[in-house]
């Protein structure tokens, strides 16, 4: 069996993000074909898609949210994604279960005894006039009849897992401010969420593994697990193994790949890109050693944006003052050093953020 090293899983995902070679493709393309982007940072999805297609301009992931093609949605570990709406409806359901678990595990002592489908059947009647709100105003909605556990846990329980939201515009727009109002999906959409299919086969968990592979394998089920807070899809898994290939890591475990996805020579050149916080990169994975070192593991957990040097995460960034700031995790070569301020420059452009001055610590 074939082992692929730290270095080939490394051009694969880069490949398979846009991080090799920006992307013509459109922004709903780029998101559908990304499995969504991470975004509780309202900001952090322009710099990601900056970072990824090539001549994007923040105006058009606003249309495409205003447009009602991508959502702001728990969905994926009960993070806030932008995904599109096609898949925000065909996937909720598949995540409903792991929803209200991870919400219920945070809040166990606060909800006991809550009765959940009570609860939801209330919140639906409260937004059946179509008005969106924020989580504080459906709270005391219907408080009333709940007054026991904290309005920060009921809400949290209805928005984020016992009715599929959306966080409405302004919110996640480019270069504004504005608190979460939410609405059912279906009303903002104008139509259902799809229904969990019966078959044992888990037809929806085949396509979000398959559509995880083209974005981010070769990878193995803890790395699938990773990216969605689902149990592993063994079904899934199971059923759709004859049509994919299987690889080993350096380390011995196995990776599941679709048989013609691009998998680069390891000695393909990877450009510097600058990443968002919480970038789909990094955390779409278990095993996060084909792009990041262990020593700096807990930057990415911590929101931390990096930059991308020869395909690692090899520095830090951040606007203070108005300047950008990079901060190396290792000595950078000259050529390399040059190249990350080239790039840096063009970042700073696309943030019009009035940014000044480009520091890249070890020398200006």
């Amino acid at each position: 069996m074939t082992v692929l090293d730290s270095r080939a899983l490394n051009r694969a995902t880069l490949a398979r993000q846009h991080l090799l070679e920006r992307s013509g493709t459109s922004v709903p393309e780029a998101v559908a074909h990304l499995c969504g982007l991470q975004a509780q940072e309202p900001q952090e999805p322009f710099i990601g898609l900056w970072s990824r297609l090539a001549g994007f301009e923040p105006g058009q992931l606003d249309d495409a949210l205003t447009g009602r093609t991508v959502v702001r949605t728990h969905l994926m570990r009960r993070t806030v994604h932008l995904v599109t709406a096609d898949d925000a409806l065909a996937w909720r359901a598949r995540h409903d279960t792991m929803l209200r678990q991870r919400v219920l595990g945070t809040y166990r002592r606060e909800l006991a005894g809550i009765d959940v489908a009570e609860l939801a059947a209330a919140g639906r009647a409260v937004l059946a006039d179509q008005r969106p709100r924020t989580m504080r105003e459906l709270v005391q909605a219907i408080e009333g009849r709940w007054p026991g556990p904290p309005r920060r846990a009921l809400g949290e329980l209805l928005v984020a897992a016992l009715i599929p939201m959306v966080q409405l515009p302004p919110r996640g727009l480019w270069h504004r401010t504005a608190g979460v109002r939410n609405l059912p999906l279906a009303t903002w959409l104008g139509r259902d969420v799809a229904p969990l299919p019966a078959e044992d086969s888990d037809p929806v968990g085949q396509q979000l593994l398959r559509r995880y592979l083209a974005a981010h394998g070769p990878a193995a089920g803890a790395d699938l697990r990773a990216w969605c807070g689902l149990a592993g899809l063994p079904a899934a898994v199971r059923a759709a193994r004859e049509e994919l290939v299987v690889f080993r890591d350096e380390r011995g475990r196995e990776l599941l790949d679709l048989p013609d996805a691009p998998r680069p020579h390891p000695d393909t050149p990877a450009p510097v890109r600058f990443l968002p916080a919480f970038d789909n990169a990094i955390l779409g994975y278990h095993d996060r050693s084909r792009i990041i070192d262990a020593p700096h593991l807990g930057l990415s957990v911590a929101g931390h944006r990096v930059v991308l040097v020869d395909g690692r995460v090899a520095a830090t960034w951040a606007v203070r003052n108005g300047q950008l700031h990079i901060s190396p995790l290792r000595r950078l070569t000259a050529p390399e050093r040059e190249a990350v301020r080239a790039e840096a420059r063009d970042l700073t452009v696309f943030l019009d953020e009035g940014i000044e001055h480009v520091h890249l610590d070890g020398g200006t």
